[in-house]
């Protein structure tokens, strides 16, 4: 089970304020603030963003002996934003701006790795190499860790980050405490379709007069699934749901357009070559069909977060020996969801791994991050704050050597 989590009752109210004042997006300033405030007097060089309302700070370590532009370093990341959610549960620290809410945990992200900076500047002077602690906006959508990389943080040491780490809060699926993590494939891509089917409006009880797009449209959101069915192994995951659809004003009304929208996930890049050309081909086909036009929009955002192998093999080794061998599991197979992490993933070795959180006994009855009614047990945070600082200990040992 976690840790006693006295010690750190200050990371709870850190926690408990961002959760109050949740902000969206890249532009964060007061959660910004709350951040730079929970850094000061730490001997950090602190740096902030111009693109969006980032946090970079870098802690030098004082047993380095290697020249300065080639000082072991380890990033870790914390993203900070919140999203469009209205919070459902009635807690003391309950969200008070009105349809957002941290409903992901990302004031918990926030918080650990504050509590990691302040471990390892305690322990300054016995590390190695550098860390850099990079505070994120925009995970949720804006694609933050690219705006961040772009302006410089993986290089914010001096030199290129020689290992990376993430730690993601679950409110359900694992119970409280336990780490999860695997090897290769941790988390899928994450990509948008966008079609929207042009006819021509009229009136419902005539509508041999017009050219109706909802029932082409409506053929699109059943077909697709087969399509993907169809057109992928079963041995290669893949996934495709229709999040949005918008049509029409009245029930005798036939509109002139019809409007959805689909995620789709699936964790290898050729399959996903194919699974595009197949779900563009395949609406413009059912828009001829039904004498109906089509325009349509295939969004690649994230690719898919791929974990090292050598980083889970240490990151297995530093969690049975600082929580306890019992607090380790290893992911039978990857998520499908998606994280703006797998940017830092394509550029430097590390991992992301999982915390559960949880606040019932059972996981299995918790509602999931991104629900109203997820919640998340701060005994967790002198877990994974410990946690962060021994991986970028570990990690510096490591490149040390």
């Amino acid at each position: 089970m976690p840790t006693d989590a006295r010690p750190f009752a200050d990371l709870a109210d850190l926690r408990h304020d961002l959760h109050r004042h949740p902000e969206l997006g890249l532009d964060l300033p007061r959660t910004q603030g709350r951040v730079l405030e929970a850094l000061s007097g730490l001997d950090l060089e602190v740096d902030t963003g111009s693109a969006c309302s980032s946090v970079t700070a870098v802690l030098r370590g004082g047993a380095a002996t290697t020249a300065d532009d080639d000082r072991p370093t380890v990033l870790l990341r914390g993203d900070m934003d919140a999203l469009p959610v209205h919070e459902e549960i009635a807690s003391p620290f309950r969200s008070i701006v009105a349809g957002h809410m941290h409903a992901c945990g990302h004031d918990q992200h926030m918080a650990m790795v504050v509590g990691a900076a302040r471990q390892l500047h305690a322990r300054r002077d016995d590390l190695p190499g550098d860390v850099v602690f990079m505070f994120q906006p925009g995970e949720e959508g804006y694609d933050g860790a690219e705006v961040m990389i772009d302006e410089g943080v993986l290089d914010a040491a001096g030199h290129r980050a020689d290992a990376a780490w993430a730690l993601h809060v679950m409110s359900g699926r694992e119970p409280r405490g336990i780490v999860t993590g695997r090897p290769g494939p941790m988390l899928a891509a994450s990509n948008e379709l966008w079609v929207t089917v042009r006819g021509r409006g009229g009136h419902g009880s005539a509508p041999e007069r017009a050219r109706d797009p909802i029932p082409a449209a409506a053929e699109m959101v059943t077909g697709l699934q087969v399509v993907l069915s169809r057109v992928t192994s079963p041995f290669d995951p893949a996934v495709l749901t229709v999040g949005q659809f918008h049509a029409g004003s009245q029930p005798n009304i036939i509109p002139d357009q019809a409007r959805f929208g689909a995620t789709i996930r699936c964790l290898d890049p050729d399959v996903l070559d194919v699974i595009e050309h197949e779900v563009v081909q395949y609406c413009h086909g059912v828009a001829a069909a039904n004498g109906v036009t089509a325009d349509v929009t295939f969004d690649r955002q994230y690719p898919v977060t791929v974990n090292d192998a050598a980083a889970v093999a240490r990151a297995e080794q530093v969690v049975r020996r600082t929580l306890g061998p019992e607090r380790w599991h290893r992911m039978p197979h990857p998520s499908s969801g998606s994280e703006d992490f797998s940017r830092v993933l394509e550029a430097v070795p590390g991992a992301m791994l999982f915390l559960g959180a949880c606040t019932r006994e059972d996981p299995r009855l918790a509602p999931d991050n991104h629900s109203s009614l997820a919640a998340f047990d701060d005994r967790v945070l002198g877990d994974g704050a410990t946690l962060l600082a021994d991986l970028a200990v570990a990690s510096l040992d490591h490149l040390a050597e």
